[in-house]
């Protein structure tokens, strides 16, 4: 059932939509004389090594392991400054600014790296990209008031922001087709792992251990940017054939066709006229073409349904939301440490149904899954506002805990990993920096709208109010994924490009055979 949807409609015609949008300030038609190479050889012959590129992905997406702890620092620390004990002592308004504000300073770093990314490259990029979440940590561990963990919050929040979209696109062009869906989902390993991390050292020491700890990851991460090559796609669109070469030679091995690789890429590059962009109009001209427009709308609309489903409200509360159910303080943080891992676990389980299923069934699962959980807690924690009312102690205190662990389990299958591979393959290369940073924009965006109004959210609509907002949210979802997302499994990023360009008019499998083939 999902191949009847697996694409957009069609968005103008061929004639209309095939002209590409910009060669040094000026419209060229493309030349259709000039054809493509044959499709790539899928075959397990003509590939490359896999582990040159699994190695290269892990190594660029070690610093998204800061972006989960940023996400659970806030879980295990807040209970912690809210005690009388603590050294700093934070009321709830402190509280809930300590919870936004990484996402508050995430849009900036989006919006620098994704322009960074498309002048210096994606390498340089990731390696800038340390420096703000080394010093964000540092500030937080040495703090001794409350404005300095703001500013360190602030930081780790603008080096998360950074890392983001670098790391994925960097992956997505390192790797081939047959890999991509499996490597571009590391990233959402590294934020699951990072967000464990944080829960499991944050339970045991205090809240500045944790963070002068967390400062070793974006260390570890710019030392090994060091060794890795800069992209062949980026080199190529900036004339560098050469070092593109040596680039692909580092990252596929003895085992593949480099030439044929190379010539695919230059052949894609002639035909449509990719150039490095040497004005402010050129850059606007690549902004408003349909080729960027359209996925940047879908994937906009894709986070803001997703993060609203409340899955960060979750990660960032979630001590605090098992103890609303009912759990006892000893099990509060021994449930969030349990859910850590239940989402890592997912989160690798999703890297693997994503190169077997595509991303719209996992979408489809994910909005389904989330959406009646939360509408399950919101019933639950409605009946436990009665109860207190009453006088009488919560009953069937399983029922909140399985609705928090299958909406994690749902969330990350899809939500949690999708969105985040498809910035790395719907983009033009010209703008694929600058509009991957938009998107992370205003994913964090949604973020920090989400985690900065759930307070006002609980106070005003109780938690079950609040749920059930957020189930109404991912439910209502599903009608937009089933019309507009389209499937991008096993597709190369030319075709990809193609299709929102509107040369081609489907990215449907053409056949079972190359659908069995591709990922």
């Amino acid at each position: 059932m999902w191949s009847q949807k697996s694409s957009l409609p069609s968005y103008g015609s061929l004639e209309n939509d095939t002209t590409p949008f910009v060669y040094n300030g000026t419209t060229t038609p493309v030349i259709s004389k000039t054809p493509l190479p044959q499709k790539p050889n899928n075959s397990k012959a003509g590939r490359g090594k896999a582990l040159r590129q699994i190695l290269a992905s892990l190594v660029a997406n070690l610093g998204t392991i800061n972006t989960g702890m940023a996400f659970g620092f806030s879980a295990t620390v807040l209970p912690q400054l809210k005690s009388n004990e603590s050294s700093i002592h934070i009321t709830e308004t402190e509280a809930s600014w300590i919870a936004s504000l990484s996402a508050a300073g995430t849009p900036v770093g989006c919006l620098l790296s994704g322009y960074l990314m498309d002048v210096i490259g994606r390498r340089l990029t990731l390696l800038i990209t340390e420096v703000p979440l080394i010093l964000g940590w540092l500030l937080i561990a040495f703090a001794c008031n409350i404005p300095m963990i703001y500013v360190g919050r602030l930081m780790i929040g603008l080096g998360s922001g950074m890392v983001g979209a670098p790391a994925r696109v960097y992956t997505c062009e390192v790797s081939q087709p047959h890999l991509r869906g499996m490597l571009g989902a590391l990233a959402s390993v590294g934020v699951s792992t990072g967000v464990l991390i944080s829960y499991v050292i944050g339970s045991m020491t205090a809240w500045n251990i944790l963070a002068g700890v967390s400062a070793i990851v974006p260390m570890l991460s710019l030392l090994g940017m060091l060794l890795l090559p800069e992209t062949p796609n980026y080199l190529l669109s900036h004339g560098n054939r050469d070092r593109a070469e040596s680039s692909l030679v580092k990252l596929r091995g003895s085992t593949c066709d480099i030439d044929e690789e190379i010539q695919r890429m230059i052949a894609f590059k002639e035909k449509n006229h990719v150039e490095p962009l040497s004005s402010v109009k050129d850059y606007i001209k690549a902004l408003l073409s349909p080729s960027a427009l359209k996925p940047f709308a879908i994937l906009a609309v894709y986070f803001f349904i997703y993060q609203w489903c409340g899955v960060n409200t979750i990660t960032f509360f979630a001590v605090e939301v098992f103890r609303a159910s009912g759990a006892t303080k000893e099990n509060q943080y021994w449930l969030t440490i349990a859910m850590g891992i239940v989402r890592l676990i997912f989160t690798v389980v999703g890297c693997i149904l994503c190169r077997r299923c595509g991303r719209r069934p996992l979408t489809f699962v994910s909005a389904v899954g989330c959406g009646s959980t939360m509408i399950v807690l919101a019933v639950y924690m409605y009946f436990v506002e009665q109860w207190k009312q009453a006088g009488v102690a919560p009953m069937y205190a399983w029922i909140p805990v399985a609705a928090i662990f299958i909406f994690m389990i749902s969330c990350t299958l899809g939500y949690l990993i999708v969105p985040w591979i498809m910035i790395g393959e719907v983009y033009p290369t010209q703008v694929r920096g600058i509009v991957g940073g938009m998107t992370t924009t205003a994913a964090h965006l949604s973020v920090f709208s989400v985690v900065k109004t759930f307070p006002f959210l609980k106070d005003a609509l109780n938690y079950y109010g609040a749920f059930a907002v957020y189930g109404a949210m991912s439910i209502g979802g599903i009608a937009f994924f089933y019309i507009f997302l389209p499937e991008t499994k096993g597709r190369t990023l030319q075709e990809i490009e193609d299709y929102f360009c509107g040369r081609t008019k489907t990215l449907k499998q053409p056949n079972k055979t190359e659908g069995a083939l591709s990922t």
